[in-house]
């Protein structure tokens, strides 16, 4: 069992969160709380395995409590405010849940949870189907970053970015990191959703929103199309126009 504390100041949020954790045999819930001065105190006893974190409370907020707490149980931070994702990744939470949270996302979440609390041995990177599904939307691959292995849905990847030997997956979400080569990835995924556009860059087709002259708009990121790799993409591009 995976023992679950449950720290907000809503208690409407602690409600949903308790009821969801109820439903997940391999949870275990010990408290929720809206004091977080009195989770933390919880957390350094040992015991907790895992926490589900809102960011803005007013005694201490989620990042000041993940700086505190020093890993000593893993976290999911939950918030309606997603400007705090990148600082929650960078101090090693598990996941980030962006209020109102949905089952399905939380089902998601915690299974991540699992993974890391409870791994099972899996391959570097290998590309999966869900069993009886054969569409990109059940399209799965693993890959190692510093704590876990960590599972990507190929349909959540907006773009990969290389950097030396390590590259960074980005989803809407959050920012894996894995020490892995731009080459191996681009081999791993399939050419029908993704091509590489730049030595740095490989992009989601179905996310791209504008292309202007060289440049790749997704989101709020422009990514550069590289010489070598122009023709090739624009022959994609092309032969999906209308």
């Amino acid at each position: 069992m995976i023992r679950c504390l449950v720290v907000d100041d809503e208690p409407l949020a602690l409600h949903i969160l308790e009821d969801y954790i109820s439903k997940m045999p391999f949870l275990e819930l010990v408290k929720v709380t809206t004091n977080p001065i009195e989770a933390l105190q919880l957390v350094q006893q040992g015991g907790i395995d895992l926490v589900f974190l809102d960011v803005q409370m007013p005694e201490l907020t989620g990042i000041q409590f993940l700086r505190i707490a020093n890993g000593k149980a893993k976290v999911i931070l939950t918030t309606a405010y997603p400007q705090y994702a990148l600082e929650g990744y960078e101090l090693d939470v598990i996941d980030y849940l962006l209020k109102p949270i949905a089952f399905d996302r939380f089902f998601k979440s915690v299974q991540k949870a699992q993974a890391v609390l409870q791994p099972a041995s899996k391959p570097d990177i290998k590309l999966e189907t869900a069993p009886q599904q054969n569409d990109f939307l059940s399209d799965f691959i693993f890959v190692k970053t510093e704590h876990k292995i960590q599972k990507v849905y190929l349909n959540d990847i907006l773009f990969i970015e290389g950097l030396k030997d390590y590259i960074s997956i980005f989803t809407p979400s959050e920012r894996i990191i894995t020490l892995q080569n731009m080459k191996k990835m681009e081999d791993a995924l399939p050419e029908k959703h993704f091509i590489r556009v730049h030595k740095s860059y490989i992009v989601s087709i179905n996310k791209i929103d504008s292309i202007e002259r060289s440049r790749i708009f997704i989101g709020e990121k422009v990514i550069p199309v590289g010489d070598t790799y122009r023709d090739d993409f624009f022959k994609v591009i092309d032969g999906k126009n209308i």
